[in-house]
Protein backbone atom coordinates (compact mmCIF):
# COMPACT_ATOMS: atom_id res chain seq x y z
CA UNK A 1 0.00 0.00 0.00
CA UNK A 2 1.57 3.01 -0.65
CA UNK A 3 1.84 5.62 2.20
CA UNK A 4 0.40 8.58 2.34
CA UNK A 5 2.51 12.06 1.20
CA UNK A 6 3.59 14.11 3.68
CA UNK A 7 1.22 16.97 5.32
CA UNK A 8 1.51 20.48 3.41
CA UNK A 9 1.42 23.83 5.56
CA UNK A 10 -1.15 25.52 3.80
CA UNK A 11 -5.08 25.05 3.99
CA UNK A 12 -7.30 24.15 7.40
CA UNK A 13 -5.30 21.36 8.61
CA UNK A 14 -1.58 22.93 7.65
CA UNK A 15 -1.61 24.87 10.98
CA UNK A 16 -1.72 21.50 12.88
CA UNK A 17 0.75 19.82 10.40
CA UNK A 18 3.09 22.49 10.97
CA UNK A 19 3.03 22.56 14.82
CA UNK A 20 4.57 19.42 16.05
CA UNK A 21 7.57 20.52 13.65
CA UNK A 22 8.03 24.05 15.05
CA UNK A 23 8.48 22.97 18.55
CA UNK A 24 11.02 20.35 16.88
CA UNK A 25 12.51 22.96 14.96
CA UNK A 26 12.43 25.97 18.43
CA UNK A 27 14.07 23.25 20.27
CA UNK A 28 17.13 22.31 17.35
CA UNK A 29 17.28 26.53 17.72
CA UNK A 30 17.84 26.36 21.23
CA UNK A 31 20.18 23.62 21.45
CA UNK A 32 22.35 24.21 18.70
CA UNK A 33 22.52 28.02 20.20
CA UNK A 34 23.80 26.79 23.74
CA UNK A 35 25.87 24.07 21.93
CA UNK A 36 27.68 26.93 20.16
CA UNK A 37 28.41 29.30 23.42
CA UNK A 38 29.41 32.32 21.51
CA UNK A 39 29.13 34.43 18.34
CA UNK A 40 29.92 31.99 16.12
CA UNK A 41 31.71 28.60 16.19
CA UNK A 42 35.11 28.37 17.07
CA UNK A 43 37.81 26.21 14.95
CA UNK A 44 37.63 28.13 11.81
CA UNK A 45 36.11 26.71 8.33
CA UNK A 46 37.98 23.36 8.49
CA UNK A 47 36.45 22.49 11.74
CA UNK A 48 33.08 23.57 10.31
CA UNK A 49 33.15 22.17 7.27
CA UNK A 50 33.73 18.82 9.02
CA UNK A 51 31.18 18.98 11.53
CA UNK A 52 28.62 19.17 8.44
CA UNK A 53 30.05 16.35 6.52
CA UNK A 54 30.02 14.26 9.44
CA UNK A 55 26.05 14.66 9.61
CA UNK A 56 25.81 11.84 6.46
CA UNK A 57 24.39 11.96 3.28
CA UNK A 58 22.70 14.74 2.35
CA UNK A 59 20.20 12.44 -0.67
CA UNK A 60 19.81 9.03 1.09
CA UNK A 61 18.24 6.25 -1.00
CA UNK A 62 15.31 6.30 2.05
CA UNK A 63 14.73 9.52 4.37
CA UNK A 64 14.77 9.23 7.84
CA UNK A 65 11.94 11.18 9.18
CA UNK A 66 10.90 14.79 9.66
CA UNK A 67 11.28 15.55 12.59
CA UNK A 68 14.74 13.62 12.81
CA UNK A 69 15.56 15.95 9.48
CA UNK A 70 15.28 18.94 11.28
CA UNK A 71 16.11 18.49 14.60
CA UNK A 72 19.80 17.88 13.09
CA UNK A 73 20.17 19.79 10.39
CA UNK A 74 18.45 22.67 12.38
CA UNK A 75 20.91 22.05 15.30
CA UNK A 76 23.67 21.70 13.08
CA UNK A 77 23.02 25.06 11.37
CA UNK A 78 22.54 26.69 14.80
CA UNK A 79 25.37 25.60 16.45
CA UNK A 80 27.43 26.49 13.16
CA UNK A 81 26.08 29.82 13.07
CA UNK A 82 27.43 33.41 13.25
CA UNK A 83 24.50 34.90 15.13
CA UNK A 84 23.48 38.31 14.52
CA UNK A 85 21.36 38.12 17.28
CA UNK A 86 24.31 37.34 20.28
CA UNK A 87 26.16 40.81 20.79
CA UNK A 88 29.77 40.29 20.11
CA UNK A 89 28.75 39.68 16.33
CA UNK A 90 29.33 43.07 15.14
CA UNK A 91 31.03 42.54 11.59
CA UNK A 92 28.78 43.41 9.03
CA UNK A 93 25.13 44.52 8.24
CA UNK A 94 23.65 41.90 9.26
CA UNK A 95 21.02 42.21 11.49
CA UNK A 96 19.00 39.93 14.18
CA UNK A 97 15.93 39.79 13.28
CA UNK A 98 12.68 40.32 15.08
CA UNK A 99 11.02 37.14 16.54
CA UNK A 100 7.69 38.98 15.08
CA UNK A 101 8.94 39.84 11.92
CA UNK A 102 10.53 35.89 11.39
CA UNK A 103 7.03 34.42 12.89
CA UNK A 104 5.66 36.62 10.07
CA UNK A 105 7.97 35.39 7.59
CA UNK A 106 6.72 31.78 8.76
CA UNK A 107 2.92 32.18 7.42
CA UNK A 108 4.15 33.84 4.22
CA UNK A 109 6.39 31.16 3.74
CA UNK A 110 3.11 28.72 4.66
CA UNK A 111 0.85 30.50 2.53
CA UNK A 112 3.20 30.88 -0.18
CA UNK A 113 1.74 33.40 -2.28
CA UNK A 114 3.87 34.21 -5.32
CA UNK A 115 4.18 37.93 -6.19
CA UNK A 116 3.69 37.71 -9.83
CA UNK A 117 -0.06 37.49 -10.42
CA UNK A 118 -3.10 38.51 -8.65
CA UNK A 119 -4.87 35.41 -9.26
CA UNK A 120 -1.79 33.88 -6.99
CA UNK A 121 -1.45 36.43 -4.34
CA UNK A 122 -4.70 38.28 -3.82
CA UNK A 123 -4.54 40.06 -0.42
CA UNK A 124 -0.59 39.70 -0.13
CA UNK A 125 -0.66 42.04 -3.65
CA UNK A 126 -3.59 44.66 -2.02
CA UNK A 127 -0.95 44.91 1.17
CA UNK A 128 2.38 45.05 -0.39
CA UNK A 129 0.53 48.02 -2.64
CA UNK A 130 -0.26 49.77 0.75
CA UNK A 131 3.14 49.25 2.15
CA UNK A 132 5.07 49.87 -0.14
CA UNK A 133 2.91 53.35 -0.72
CA UNK A 134 3.29 54.41 3.18
CA UNK A 135 7.23 53.94 3.23
CA UNK A 136 7.90 55.68 -0.14
CA UNK A 137 5.69 58.17 1.90
CA UNK A 138 8.23 58.57 4.23
CA UNK A 139 11.27 58.41 1.85
CA UNK A 140 8.91 61.65 -0.47
CA UNK A 141 6.53 63.32 2.10
CA UNK A 142 5.73 66.45 -0.07
CA UNK A 143 5.87 64.43 -3.44
CA UNK A 144 1.89 63.71 -4.99
CA UNK A 145 2.46 60.16 -6.63
CA UNK A 146 5.72 58.46 -4.77
CA UNK A 147 5.74 54.80 -5.31
CA UNK A 148 8.27 51.78 -4.12
CA UNK A 149 9.34 48.44 -5.49
CA UNK A 150 10.30 45.42 -3.21
CA UNK A 151 13.41 44.21 -3.98
CA UNK A 152 16.59 41.64 -2.27
CA UNK A 153 17.81 44.18 -1.22
CA UNK A 154 20.34 47.10 -1.86
CA UNK A 155 22.62 45.51 -5.04
CA UNK A 156 18.94 44.59 -6.76
CA UNK A 157 17.84 48.16 -6.21
CA UNK A 158 20.83 50.18 -7.19
CA UNK A 159 20.31 47.88 -10.65
CA UNK A 160 16.98 49.13 -10.69
CA UNK A 161 17.67 52.77 -10.37
CA UNK A 162 20.31 52.47 -12.89
CA UNK A 163 17.72 50.81 -15.33
CA UNK A 164 15.14 53.37 -14.63
CA UNK A 165 17.87 55.75 -15.63
CA UNK A 166 18.90 54.42 -18.69
CA UNK A 167 15.48 53.56 -19.67
CA UNK A 168 14.62 57.36 -19.45
CA UNK A 169 17.60 58.65 -21.31
CA UNK A 170 19.90 55.88 -22.93
CA UNK A 171 23.06 55.64 -22.42
CA UNK A 172 23.85 57.13 -19.00
CA UNK A 173 26.68 57.41 -17.58
CA UNK A 174 27.35 57.14 -13.94
CA UNK A 175 29.17 59.19 -11.25
CA UNK A 176 29.44 57.55 -7.94
CA UNK A 177 31.77 58.02 -5.28
CA UNK A 178 35.04 56.25 -4.40
CA UNK A 179 32.94 54.99 -0.93
CA UNK A 180 29.88 53.70 -2.92
CA UNK A 181 29.08 50.35 -2.66
CA UNK A 182 30.55 48.06 -5.15
CA UNK A 183 26.87 47.21 -6.97
CA UNK A 184 27.21 50.25 -8.80
CA UNK A 185 29.49 49.03 -11.11
CA UNK A 186 28.21 45.66 -11.24
CA UNK A 187 25.13 47.49 -12.55
CA UNK A 188 26.65 49.46 -15.38
CA UNK A 189 28.34 46.76 -16.55
CA UNK A 190 25.18 44.13 -16.17
CA UNK A 191 23.14 46.96 -18.02
CA UNK A 192 25.67 47.62 -20.51
CA UNK A 193 26.67 51.28 -19.77
CA UNK A 194 30.11 52.59 -19.55
CA UNK A 195 32.06 52.26 -16.45
CA UNK A 196 30.67 54.61 -13.70
CA UNK A 197 33.29 57.91 -13.16
CA UNK A 198 34.48 56.90 -9.58
CA UNK A 199 35.57 60.39 -7.49
CA UNK A 200 38.17 60.50 -5.07
CA UNK A 201 36.49 60.59 -1.60
CA UNK A 202 39.64 60.88 0.95
CA UNK A 203 37.53 61.45 4.09
CA UNK A 204 34.89 59.17 3.22
CA UNK A 205 32.40 61.05 1.88
CA UNK A 206 31.57 62.45 -1.40
CA UNK A 207 32.41 66.25 -1.51
CA UNK A 208 30.15 68.61 -3.59
CA UNK A 209 33.39 70.80 -5.20
CA UNK A 210 35.23 67.02 -6.31
CA UNK A 211 31.31 66.25 -7.60
CA UNK A 212 31.56 69.51 -9.27
CA UNK A 213 34.31 69.06 -11.05
CA UNK A 214 33.78 65.65 -12.47
CA UNK A 215 30.36 66.75 -13.96
CA UNK A 216 32.16 69.48 -15.96
CA UNK A 217 33.61 67.30 -17.96
CA UNK A 218 31.11 64.95 -18.68
CA UNK A 219 28.40 65.49 -21.71
CA UNK A 220 24.84 63.74 -21.88
CA UNK A 221 22.63 62.95 -19.63
CA UNK A 222 24.34 61.95 -15.97
CA UNK A 223 22.87 59.93 -12.38
CA UNK A 224 24.86 61.26 -9.56
CA UNK A 225 24.97 58.65 -7.20
CA UNK A 226 25.26 59.36 -3.45
CA UNK A 227 25.49 57.40 -0.53
CA UNK A 228 23.46 57.39 3.19
CA UNK A 229 25.65 55.14 5.43
CA UNK A 230 28.61 54.07 3.65
CA UNK A 231 29.68 50.13 3.90
CA UNK A 232 32.79 51.33 5.49
CA UNK A 233 32.32 53.53 7.67
CA UNK A 234 28.40 54.26 7.91
CA UNK A 235 29.28 57.71 6.28
CA UNK A 236 26.68 60.08 5.28
CA UNK A 237 27.09 62.49 2.00
CA UNK A 238 26.14 65.57 2.07
CA UNK A 239 22.95 65.48 0.30
CA UNK A 240 21.41 68.65 0.02
CA UNK A 241 24.88 70.05 -1.35
CA UNK A 242 25.00 67.11 -3.29
CA UNK A 243 21.63 67.69 -5.00
CA UNK A 244 22.58 71.12 -5.40
CA UNK A 245 25.40 70.63 -7.56
CA UNK A 246 23.41 67.83 -9.47
CA UNK A 247 20.66 70.62 -10.11
CA UNK A 248 22.94 73.16 -11.34
CA UNK A 249 24.51 70.73 -13.56
CA UNK A 250 21.31 69.13 -15.32
CA UNK A 251 22.10 65.59 -13.58
CA UNK A 252 20.04 62.98 -11.75
CA UNK A 253 20.21 62.20 -8.12
CA UNK A 254 20.08 58.79 -6.82
CA UNK A 255 20.74 57.80 -3.14
CA UNK A 256 21.85 54.54 -1.80
CA UNK A 257 20.13 54.52 1.97
CA UNK A 258 20.23 51.16 2.28
CA UNK A 259 21.90 51.53 5.44
CA UNK A 260 21.17 54.69 6.68
CA UNK A 261 17.49 55.07 5.38
CA UNK A 262 15.28 53.44 8.10
CA UNK A 263 17.03 56.71 10.43
CA UNK A 264 13.76 58.08 8.87
CA UNK A 265 12.02 56.15 11.89
CA UNK A 266 14.46 58.41 14.20
CA UNK A 267 12.88 62.01 15.64
CA UNK A 268 16.21 62.24 17.07
CA UNK A 269 18.10 61.28 14.29
CA UNK A 270 15.81 61.77 11.06
CA UNK A 271 17.69 65.28 10.04
CA UNK A 272 20.39 63.17 8.97
CA UNK A 273 18.87 62.16 5.91
CA UNK A 274 17.91 66.10 5.20
CA UNK A 275 17.55 66.22 1.27
CA UNK A 276 16.86 62.42 0.67
CA UNK A 277 13.62 63.56 -1.07
CA UNK A 278 15.41 65.44 -3.72
CA UNK A 279 16.55 62.33 -5.21
CA UNK A 280 14.41 60.86 -8.25
CA UNK A 281 15.31 57.49 -6.65
CA UNK A 282 16.55 56.20 -3.04
CA UNK A 283 17.45 52.51 -1.72
CA UNK A 284 16.66 51.30 1.21
CA UNK A 285 16.65 48.16 3.13
CA UNK A 286 15.13 47.27 5.88
CA UNK A 287 17.05 43.80 6.62
CA UNK A 288 20.02 46.48 8.02
CA UNK A 289 18.48 48.98 10.65
CA UNK A 290 15.23 47.49 10.32
CA UNK A 291 15.43 43.78 11.93
CA UNK A 292 13.85 41.71 9.09
CA UNK A 293 14.69 38.71 8.10
CA UNK A 294 16.36 38.99 4.56
CA UNK A 295 15.41 39.87 2.15
CA UNK A 296 13.50 42.82 2.57
CA UNK A 297 14.80 45.96 0.37
CA UNK A 298 12.82 48.89 -1.43
CA UNK A 299 13.56 51.56 -4.08
CA UNK A 300 11.54 54.10 -3.53
CA UNK A 301 10.97 56.56 -6.61
CA UNK A 302 9.24 60.24 -6.50
CA UNK A 303 7.39 59.67 -9.34
CA UNK A 304 5.45 56.47 -9.58
CA UNK A 305 5.57 57.18 -13.72
CA UNK A 306 9.15 56.27 -13.45
CA UNK A 307 8.03 52.61 -13.12
CA UNK A 308 5.69 52.16 -16.15
CA UNK A 309 9.02 51.12 -18.13
CA UNK A 310 8.85 48.02 -16.20
CA UNK A 311 5.71 47.20 -17.43
CA UNK A 312 6.24 43.76 -18.98
CA UNK A 313 3.43 40.93 -20.50
CA UNK A 314 2.74 37.10 -20.24
CA UNK A 315 -0.44 36.23 -21.54
CA UNK A 316 -0.99 33.17 -18.73
CA UNK A 317 0.14 35.66 -15.87
CA UNK A 318 -1.46 39.27 -16.93
CA UNK A 319 -3.16 38.94 -20.48
CA UNK A 320 -4.58 42.41 -21.41
CA UNK A 321 -8.46 41.48 -21.18
CA UNK A 322 -7.66 40.44 -17.02
CA UNK A 323 -6.13 43.45 -16.83
CA UNK A 324 -8.75 45.85 -18.30
CA UNK A 325 -11.34 43.46 -16.47
CA UNK A 326 -9.62 44.73 -13.01
CA UNK A 327 -7.18 42.59 -12.19
CA UNK A 328 -4.13 44.05 -10.97
CA UNK A 329 -1.08 43.72 -13.06
CA UNK A 330 1.87 42.81 -10.99
CA UNK A 331 4.61 41.68 -13.28
CA UNK A 332 6.13 45.35 -13.29
CA UNK A 333 6.46 45.89 -9.83
CA UNK A 334 9.88 43.80 -10.27
CA UNK A 335 12.28 42.10 -12.81
CA UNK A 336 11.73 38.64 -11.50
CA UNK A 337 8.87 36.76 -12.03
CA UNK A 338 7.73 33.99 -8.90
CA UNK A 339 8.43 36.81 -5.29
CA UNK A 340 7.91 36.02 -2.32
CA UNK A 341 5.48 38.13 -0.04
CA UNK A 342 8.41 39.65 1.79
CA UNK A 343 5.77 42.51 2.61
CA UNK A 344 4.25 40.62 5.51
CA UNK A 345 6.92 40.50 7.66
CA UNK A 346 7.35 44.48 6.94
CA UNK A 347 3.73 45.21 7.30
CA UNK A 348 3.47 43.21 10.74
CA UNK A 349 6.65 45.21 12.03
CA UNK A 350 5.36 48.47 10.89
CA UNK A 351 1.64 47.60 12.43
CA UNK A 352 2.92 45.82 15.72
CA UNK A 353 6.00 48.70 16.32
CA UNK A 354 4.71 51.81 14.39
CA UNK A 355 6.85 54.55 13.70
CA UNK A 356 8.03 55.81 17.06
CA UNK A 357 9.01 51.81 18.23
CA UNK A 358 11.01 51.63 15.45
CA UNK A 359 12.40 55.12 15.84
CA UNK A 360 13.56 53.74 18.91
CA UNK A 361 15.20 50.95 18.24
CA UNK A 362 17.42 53.14 15.68
CA UNK A 363 17.74 55.35 18.76
CA UNK A 364 19.30 52.65 20.67
CA UNK A 365 22.15 51.07 18.22
CA UNK A 366 23.13 54.46 17.60
CA UNK A 367 23.76 54.91 21.05
CA UNK A 368 25.51 51.87 21.94
CA UNK A 369 27.57 52.86 18.91
CA UNK A 370 28.54 56.12 20.96
CA UNK A 371 29.18 53.90 23.81
CA UNK A 372 31.64 51.50 22.03
CA UNK A 373 33.37 55.13 20.84
CA UNK A 374 33.70 56.19 24.46
CA UNK A 375 35.02 53.08 25.77
CA UNK A 376 37.73 53.17 22.54
CA UNK A 377 38.87 56.55 23.59
CA UNK A 378 39.18 55.75 27.47
CA UNK A 379 41.65 53.02 26.18
CA UNK A 380 45.31 53.78 25.87
CA UNK A 381 45.91 50.83 24.01
CA UNK A 382 43.45 51.75 20.69
CA UNK A 383 42.72 54.16 18.45
CA UNK A 384 39.24 55.84 16.91
CA UNK A 385 39.05 56.35 13.70
CA UNK A 386 35.76 58.83 14.14
CA UNK A 387 32.96 59.16 16.17
CA UNK A 388 29.62 57.49 14.71
CA UNK A 389 27.67 58.81 12.18
CA UNK A 390 25.29 55.91 12.24
CA UNK A 391 26.45 52.57 14.08
CA UNK A 392 29.76 51.84 12.61
CA UNK A 393 32.83 52.06 14.68
CA UNK A 394 36.14 51.73 13.13
CA UNK A 395 39.19 51.33 15.96
CA UNK A 396 42.35 50.18 16.08
CA UNK A 397 45.30 49.13 18.48
CA UNK A 398 48.06 51.73 18.95
CA UNK A 399 51.26 50.92 17.67
CA UNK A 400 54.38 52.88 18.66
CA UNK A 401 54.66 54.24 15.43
CA UNK A 402 51.25 55.72 15.52
CA UNK A 403 50.06 58.46 17.59
CA UNK A 404 48.76 57.59 21.34
CA UNK A 405 46.31 60.35 22.40
CA UNK A 406 43.56 58.51 20.38
CA UNK A 407 42.80 61.50 18.51
CA UNK A 408 41.80 61.49 14.58
CA UNK A 409 43.74 63.58 11.99
CA UNK A 410 41.89 66.48 11.75
CA UNK A 411 41.18 66.75 7.31
CA UNK A 412 43.02 69.62 5.26
CA UNK A 413 41.67 72.18 3.55
CA UNK A 414 40.84 69.68 0.36
CA UNK A 415 39.29 66.91 2.38
CA UNK A 416 42.55 64.98 2.72
CA UNK A 417 43.97 63.88 5.91
CA UNK A 418 47.52 65.07 6.85
CA UNK A 419 49.08 61.95 6.08
CA UNK A 420 47.20 61.44 2.72
CA UNK A 421 48.29 65.24 2.01
CA UNK A 422 51.74 65.36 3.06
CA UNK A 423 52.93 61.28 2.45
CA UNK A 424 53.61 59.03 5.55
CA UNK A 425 56.49 59.30 7.28
CA UNK A 426 59.21 56.77 7.27
CA UNK A 427 58.18 55.35 10.66
CA UNK A 428 54.80 54.63 9.53
CA UNK A 429 55.73 53.46 6.13
CA UNK A 430 57.85 50.73 7.85
CA UNK A 431 55.35 49.52 10.27
CA UNK A 432 52.39 50.07 7.95
CA UNK A 433 52.33 46.16 7.08
CA UNK A 434 53.13 44.32 9.47
CA UNK A 435 50.85 46.86 12.26
CA UNK A 436 47.92 45.74 9.13
CA UNK A 437 49.05 42.08 9.27
CA UNK A 438 48.69 42.04 12.91
CA UNK A 439 45.55 43.80 12.90
CA UNK A 440 44.09 40.91 10.79
CA UNK A 441 45.77 38.67 12.35
CA UNK A 442 43.95 39.39 15.44
CA UNK A 443 40.72 39.63 13.75
CA UNK A 444 41.58 35.87 12.68
CA UNK A 445 42.04 34.96 16.13
CA UNK A 446 38.79 35.97 17.55
CA UNK A 447 37.04 34.55 14.63
CA UNK A 448 39.23 31.33 15.08
CA UNK A 449 38.28 31.04 18.64
CA UNK A 450 34.80 31.82 18.52
CA UNK A 451 34.99 34.66 20.53
CA UNK A 452 33.58 37.61 18.59
CA UNK A 453 32.90 38.47 14.83
CA UNK A 454 34.45 41.97 14.37
CA UNK A 455 34.82 43.61 10.21
CA UNK A 456 37.57 45.68 8.62
CA UNK A 457 38.00 48.53 6.81
CA UNK A 458 40.58 50.32 4.76
CA UNK A 459 40.50 53.95 5.57
CA UNK A 460 43.43 56.38 6.35
CA UNK A 461 45.58 54.30 4.23
CA UNK A 462 45.38 51.83 7.04
CA UNK A 463 43.30 48.91 8.01
CA UNK A 464 41.07 49.18 11.42
CA UNK A 465 38.77 47.18 12.90
CA UNK A 466 35.13 47.50 12.39
CA UNK A 467 32.13 47.36 14.78
CA UNK A 468 28.63 47.45 13.26
CA UNK A 469 26.25 47.52 16.09
CA UNK A 470 22.93 46.69 14.91
CA UNK A 471 21.69 44.37 18.01
CA UNK A 472 19.57 46.92 20.28
CA UNK A 473 19.33 44.45 22.95
CA UNK A 474 23.68 44.85 23.26
CA UNK A 475 24.50 46.66 26.16
CA UNK A 476 27.33 49.09 27.42
CA UNK A 477 29.16 45.38 29.40
CA UNK A 478 28.90 43.49 26.33
CA UNK A 479 30.92 46.15 24.43
CA UNK A 480 33.42 45.94 27.35
CA UNK A 481 33.67 42.92 27.07
CA UNK A 482 34.42 43.09 22.92
CA UNK A 483 37.30 45.58 23.79
CA UNK A 484 38.67 43.52 26.49
CA UNK A 485 38.67 40.44 23.88
CA UNK A 486 40.60 43.14 21.57
CA UNK A 487 43.38 44.17 24.13
CA UNK A 488 43.56 40.65 25.11
CA UNK A 489 44.72 39.09 21.60
CA UNK A 490 47.17 42.03 21.01
CA UNK A 491 49.62 40.96 23.85
CA UNK A 492 49.32 37.39 22.54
Amino acid sequence: MRAAPPPLAGGTSGAEALRPLLDTVLDALHDGARARGGPLPPGGPEAVAARVAALGAVLPEHGTDPHEALRTLVHAVAEGAADPAHPLCAAHLHTPPLALAVAADLAASALNPSMDSWDQAPAASALEAEVTAALAAEVYPAAGRPDALVTTGGTESNQLALLLARERHGRIRTVVGANAHHSFHRAAWLLGLPRPVTVPTPDGTLHPAALAGALKGLDGPVLVAATAGTTDEGLIDPIPALADVCAAHGAELHVDAAYGGPVLFSRTHRHLLDGLDRARTVTVDLHKLGWQPAAAGLLAVRDAADLHVLGHTADYLNADDDTEAGLPDLLGRSLRTTRRPDVLKTAVTLRALGRAGLGALVDACMERAQDLADLVEKSPGLELRARPTLTTVLFRPVTAAEPTDGATPAGSADGATPTEAAGPTPTEAAGATSTDEDLAAIRRTLLAEGHAVLGRAGADGRLWLKATLLNPHATPGDLARLITLVEGSTHR
